[in-house]
């Protein structure tokens, strides 16, 4: 009887009560979450969302993070040796250039952007430049990557960043221009699918680049 009541209690003593702290840690998507009462809560805020397989049709616009905004323009089948893949021939109408990709690698195409997160990539273009203070080529480097990373809000924060208003835009170096216009004109083309022929004049707005020097102007019209 008495070794009973023993274990009794030691099982009594493992309970945890409302609120505590347990001792044991569940790992979520490379970060450390507190097994509590509250823990399913607490999980859904550190897990990561489900990325959602996509199957895009013909005339549909897509994104490839090297290139840009494209269109596709076919989906056909082909052998590799012994297996049959299904492509997307996609057109990137801005270098001349046709992609082929296997349908079954998503992570290489995204849709194109929303109205929201355009709404919110001319936000980002209204917000204060961050330019860091380090060596340019390092910047450089990092720029290019945010280019083709694939994401907008990377690649607007690059064009916000290097921006220069027109009558300054002899300041800028040789590789600041070619990484701005490269950056300005990709996200351009991704504008100009969602907003159509605004696109430019609501980027150029965001940016203040439509205050050209009065000098300039008066050469315009002459």
């Amino acid at each position: 009887m008495g070794r009973k009541k023993k274990i009794k209690k030691i099982k009594k003593s493992k309970k945890i009560k409302k609120g505590e702290e347990s001792p044991a840690l569940k790992k979520s998507s490379g970060q450390y979450a507190y097994k509590t009462n509250d823990e399913k809560v607490q999980i859904n805020k550190i897990k990561k969302q489900p990325t959602e397989k996509r199957i895009y049709n013909v005339k549909d616009y897509v994104v490839y993070p090297k290139h840009g905004v494209g269109k596709i323009v076919e989906i056909y089948k082909a052998k590799i040796g012994d297996i049959e893949s299904t492509f997307y021939k996609v057109l990137i109408e801005k270098e001349k250039l046709t992609l082929s990709l296997p349908t079954n690698q998503q992570s290489h195409l995204r849709p194109v952007s929303s109205i929201n997160q355009i709404n919110k990539a001319i936000s980002i273009l209204k917000s204060k430049p961050r330019i860091k203070r380090t060596m340019w080529s390092r910047r450089a480097q990092e720029y290019d990557q945010k280019i083709n990373s694939g994401k907008i809000y990377e690649l607007t924060e690059v064009v916000r960043d290097l921006n220069k208003k027109t009558d300054i835009m002899a300041e800028q170096s040789y590789s600041e221009r070619q990484l701005f216009e490269k950056a300005y004109e990709r996200l351009k083309s991704e504008f100009e699918i969602v907003l159509g022929s605004k696109a430019q004049q609501k980027m150029d707005k965001a940016l203040k680049r439509e205050e050209i020097n009065p000098d300039q102007d008066k050469e315009s019209t002459v």
